[in-house]
């Protein structure tokens, strides 16, 4: 194989900046952030919902990083985590993310933390997609999430996506063509997680094949993934 034949190697990857409240674009849920930042522990359980993309797991790991940095502990859990749920004696908060996915046994073990949080002065976090009362979960655990502040997040709109995504490609040093992000919010999910994995996922397949980021190498990457795919 020649020179000319090889693909290129990606360069090294550029770190994924750690979620904080102030990388978070906050958009409409400026008020959540603002208490959420401001929030003294321990109070009463927090609860974020909203649809896919709108920061709830975000805001969850900036609370989180907050309490780690102040020296204190933090149990995390979601709806994939295996059981049994434990929380260190050092543990100041207890987050519990997905809750919208909790299957029974998980059900269980996310009541029994709300009762040590109560019985050991542990603050509670949570989000899902729903709000806690159109959970399908068991009626004691919906209402403990629901006791406190309960926060409904927004997406992004337009403008703010448009400038998370060119955001996230200057971090990378990359050039992101307006022509492209158009294509990314119009005809993909308006899921900011999701459009930066796309980015990722470009700007490396962009690097191995030396070629510029463009709306037909998206529809290539993607048509190698998954033929039935259509971008």
């Amino acid at each position: 194989m020649t020179m000319g034949a090889m693909e290129q190697l990606p360069l090294a990857i550029v770190p994924e900046p750690q979620p904080s409240f102030d990388n978070y674009l906050a958009g409409a849920n400026a008020a959540a952030v603002d208490d959420l930042r401001a929030l003294a522990l321990p109070s009463p359980p927090v609860y974020l919902w909203g649809p896919a993309g709108c920061g709830k797991t975000h805001l969850l790991r900036a609370l989180a990083r907050r309490c780690e940095e102040g020296g204190q502990g933090v149990a995390w859990f979601d709806a994939d985590t295996p059981l049994p749920w434990l929380v260190k004696p050092q543990g100041a908060l207890v987050v519990i993310d997905r809750c919208e996915a909790l299957q029974e046994a998980a059900q269980h073990a996310a009541f029994a933390l709300f009762v040590e949080a109560a019985d050991r002065g542990l603050q509670m976090a949570a989000a899902g997609r729903l709000p806690p009362v159109d959970l399908a979960l068991r009626d004691d655990l919906r209402t403990r999430l629901g006791w406190g502040p309960v926060y409904a997040l927004q997406p992004l709109d337009d403008e703010l996506t448009r400038a998370a995504l060119q955001s996230e490609a200057w971090r990378r040093g990359i050039e992101l063509p307006d022509e492209l992000v158009h294509h990314l919010l119009h005809h993909h999910p308006r899921d900011l997680g999701h459009l930066m994995q796309l980015i990722d996922r470009l700007d490396h397949y962009a690097l191995a094949h030396a070629r510029r980021i463009t709306v037909p190498l998206l529809r290539r990457m993607l048509a190698e993934r998954s033929p039935a795919v259509s971008a």
